[in-house]
C-alpha cells in the first residue's frame, strides 16, 4: 500500500462506528435503567447510573461521527498509481 497504509480505505472507521453504536445502546440502557424506566435491576432508580448512561451515549456518538469522518477521508483521497 501507499505509504504504508495497513487498512484498506473502503475499511476505515468500522470499527470506531461499530464501538460507538454499542456505547450508545448501552448508554441509552443505563440511562433508562437510572431514570427507573427499566425496572427490576439494581441499576433501577439510581442516579449514578443515569448520569453514567448519558456519558457513555454521548461517548458513543463521538465515537460514531470519528468514524464516519475517518470513512469519508478515506473515500475522498485521490488515487495515487
Amino acid at each position: 500500500m501507499v505509504n504504508n497504509e495497513t487498512e484498506s480505505p473502503r475499511l476505515r472507521g468500522w470499527l470506531t462506528m461499530s464501538l460507538g453504536l454499542l456505547a450508545m445502546v448501552l448508554g441509552a440502557v443505563w440511562t433508562l435503567q437510572g431514570l427507573g424506566y427499566l425496572t427490576d435491576s439494581l441499576m433501577s432508580d439510581e442516579p449514578i447510573w443515569a448520569i453514567a448512561g448519558g456519558a457513555l451515549l454521548v461517548a458513543g456518538i463521538v465515537l460514531v461521527v470519528i468514524g464516519m469522518r475517518r470513512r469519508t477521508a478515506g473515500h475522498n483521497r485521490p488515487e495515487q498509481p
